[in-house]
């Protein structure tokens, strides 16, 4: 079993940035990631990245949003920036190792 913890959500300006982490109890996980939901609507790929460190971003967050991992502390990072209220969401952490496994979600919220 794989617990993630995530943490870093809040309440942000438009045009700001925040930077959610989620730690693993776990090592050597082929893929870890975010998702988030808005509600009434279905989750949403944000990015996800393997133990080699491809990536992979959902079309609404390229070239906002930042995913990265480290090994060492079994933690993978999303620095988003120039964030917008359609940003809005909870995002959960996302881990794939035989099988998937969630995180409890973090809300972020953008508006001014």
């Amino acid at each position: 079993q794989v617990r993630l913890v995530e943490s870093g959500g809040g309440l942000v300006q438009p045009g700001g940035s925040l930077r959610l982490s989620c730690a693993a109890s776990t090592r050597f996980l082929s893929l870890l990631g975010w998702y988030r939901r808005v509600p009434g609507k279905q989750r949403e790929l944000v990015a996800t990245i393997t133990t080699g460190g491809s990536t992979n971003y959902g079309d609404s967050v390229k070239g906002r949003f930042t995913i990265s991992r480290d090994s060492a502390k079994n933690t993978v990072y999303l620095q988003m920036n120039s964030l917008k209220p359609d940003d809005t969401a909870v995002y959960y952490c996302y881990a794939q190792q035989f099988a998937d496994y969630w995180g409890q979600g973090t809300q972020v919220t953008v508006s001014s």
